[in-house]
């Protein structure tokens, strides 16, 4: 756990290295009033097994700094970690006495309709699970705090971030300036869009905080890094830097998602994710399946 006290809120950032996920809790220190921002379920794909180490670790700080969870936020669909916030709303339930609404933005509906109908998943199980969809710009408070919700699409067309004080929780837009920005190959993404996002994103003054929600570590570079200025991705990000233009922008980014892989955990997280963390209902033997598509290579019968 790292504990950034920064101008505004306190921000606790806590990396899942198998993931390679950011997951965060953002504080107001005047009430102990608090949001989580994308939390991770842990998952063995090679077993089956789903277990809550890594949000367990979130529920810990938050007992021991007595913070009162307002709002557990998700900023889109993610396809590459199962979500833990429905595990948290229920652990935090019992604990706070109330029950802290998993908020996402309008338009994770589109998305549950798309993947609920690709993996099969009854229109009951994901039909009204988020408890707050975020219009565009629409206001929150954290505590004491003003916080908006604001739309960045590209990545995925529901893509939502979170502005809070000087800083933003940008999930999967941004991230560090050596890798650049998300893939947008998924159904609804687009590279415009992206390039259109970050471009905001870097309108903002060149002071304030982006915290990305993934990073990936490499031999040049063995640390995660939670954030960068916005004036920081201007002269450093390999995607979004002064010198990019729009078109330079779509090429890379189009051939280097031609070239991706699809995520390894894509089809649990999914449909885990559009149920917003619920684990799908139990079959008459006590089962919970989801499906895994099959991939046929030159055979048909």
């Amino acid at each position: 756990m790292v504990d950034n006290s920064i101008m505004g809120p306190s921000v606790h950032s806590s990396y899942e290295k198998q993931t390679g996920t950011w997951q965060y809790v953002v504080v107001d220190p005047s009430s102990q009033k608090a949001v989580i921002i994308d939390s991770v379920l842990d998952y063995d794909p090679a077993t089956q097994v789903i277990s809550t180490q890594t949000a367990d670790s979130l529920l810990s700080l938050i007992a021991e700094k007595d913070y009162k969870i307002e709002r557990i936020l998700e900023t889109h669909a993610h396809a590459d970690h199962l979500t833990a916030a429905s595990y948290l709303q229920s652990r935090l339930e019992k604990s706070q006495g109330y029950k802290s609404p998993i908020c996402i933005g309008k338009r994770i509906m589109q998305v549950q309709e798309l993947f609920g109908k690709r993996y099969g998943v009854p229109v009951e199980e994901y039909r009204d699970v988020f408890d707050k969809l975020f219009d565009d710009d629409e206001s929150f408070e954290v505590g004491n705090l003003k916080a908006t919700a604001t739309h960045l699409p590209g990545h995925t067309p529901d893509h939502i971030g979170y502005i809070i004080g000087d800083n933003v929780f940008c999930g999967d837009s941004l991230f560090h300036a050596d890798i650049g920005t998300a893939r947008c190959d998924f159904p609804g993404g687009s590279a415009i869009a992206l390039y259109e996002s970050g471009k905001r994103l870097l309108q903002l003054p060149e002071h304030t905080k982006i915290w990305t929600g993934h990073d990936y570590v490499s031999e040049e570079r063995d640390t995660p890094v939670p954030y960068m200025s916005v004036g920081e991705h201007k002269e450093r990000n390999k995607h979004l830097s002064r010198t990019i233009t729009q078109g330079d922008f779509v090429s890379q980014r189009e051939e280097r998602d031609a070239t991706l892989a699809e995520p390894k955990l894509m089809n649990p997280s999914l449909q885990i994710n559009i149920r917003a963390g619920r684990l799908p209902r139990a079959t008459p033997l006590g089962h919970r399946l989801l499906h895994l598509p099959l991939k046929l290579k030159g055979v048909e019968w």
